[in-house]
């Protein structure tokens, strides 16, 4: 877990990063000779996706008749650069990350992802059932864990309920928290609320089922609130890639689903597999993202 400077001018940052980017950048052929590029994004840690990740690789391939390389991005922002400079040509992003990536670097979403058969999530605050706290009010003068600035359940969209419900001001979660952390990961998030690190955690509604296999630890962690649902995360293209291969890769992630790709779907994001997408559907994360006033310089 890294400590973090403010939070809007981080993301601020990546927007100015991004401008600077399309000053002189070169712009790549509509599909490269060497085939695509995909990158992941790291909700977990990157060791353990890089090989389910080059396997997932290697379906795509396998339907599209494309070759594939998957590479793990550092961290959310990397992702948003990844496809601004064209060096990736498809990725997956978060909501959040995907409605910065539309904004800043004309991506398109391709498909989002079917998780516990739903193409939505909620986000939660967690907290430690040890510690007695059973409401947001009672988190004033606390310690949270966030997971990153670009992420919808792990900031965006629980930074918007504690603005709605006038416990942070001015955008920053300091005139309300003692202190704030960036943990990167949602289940290095998780980890550090259960070893006492911080008193509380915002991250997606699944992730105490997801990253607490021992019943007894997921008994420890309770929520205090709750989001309105957030569009799936999914899959997005880089602006300039051809519609014959955005068509090819859709119509082939479509066709990757359980039951025949379970195993690996499970590994790869714990998902079910892919639906249709349209830039449409995530017009409610781009409220959010306007509520949090990040615009560019």
């Amino acid at each position: 877990m890294v400590h973090s400077p403010p939070v809007i001018p981080r993301i601020l940052g990546l927007v100015a990063l991004c401008a600077l980017a399309s000053i002189g950048g070169a712009a790549r052929p509509a599909r490269g000779a060497d085939g695509l590029h995909l990158v992941l994004t790291p909700s977990q840690k990157p060791t353990d996706l890089m090989a389910t990740g080059e396997e997932f690789g290697k379906v795509i391939a396998q339907l599209t008749g494309i070759p594939v390389r998957v590479t793990v991005a550092s961290d959310y922002a990397a992702v948003i650069e990844a496809l601004r400079n064209r060096t990736a040509d498809l990725a997956f992003v978060h909501p959040g990350g995907y409605v910065l990536a539309s904004r800043e670097a004309k991506a398109r979403i391709v498909v989002r992802n079917l998780w516990h058969g739903k193409s939505s999530f909620t986000s939660r605050i967690y907290v430690r059932r040890e510690a007695g706290l059973k409401t947001l009010e009672a988190l004033r003068g606390k310690t949270i864990a966030f997971i990153d600035p670009a992420s919808s359940s792990g900031y965006i969209y629980p930074m918007v309920l504690l603005i709605q419900r006038g416990l942070v001001k001015n955008r920053d979660p300091k005139t309300f928290f003692r202190e704030v952390v960036f943990a990167g990961a949602h289940d290095a998030g998780m980890r550090a609320l259960l070893n006492g690190h911080v008193d509380a955690l915002a991250s997606f509604d699944m992730a105490r089922e997801q990253y607490l296999s021992d019943p007894a630890e997921r008994e420890r962690i309770v929520f205090v609130a709750e989001t309105p649902e957030i569009p799936e995360a999914g899959i997005a293209a880089r602006d300039g890639l051809d519609a014959a291969t955005f068509a090819k890769v859709r119509a082939a992630l479509l066709q990757i689903r359980a039951p025949a790709y379970a195993a690996l779907l499970k590994r790869l994001y714990e998902i079910d597999g892919f639906a249709p997408a349209e830039d449409r559907d995530y017009d409610p994360v781009r409220a959010a993202i306007e509520l949090l006033g990040v615009r560019p310089r």
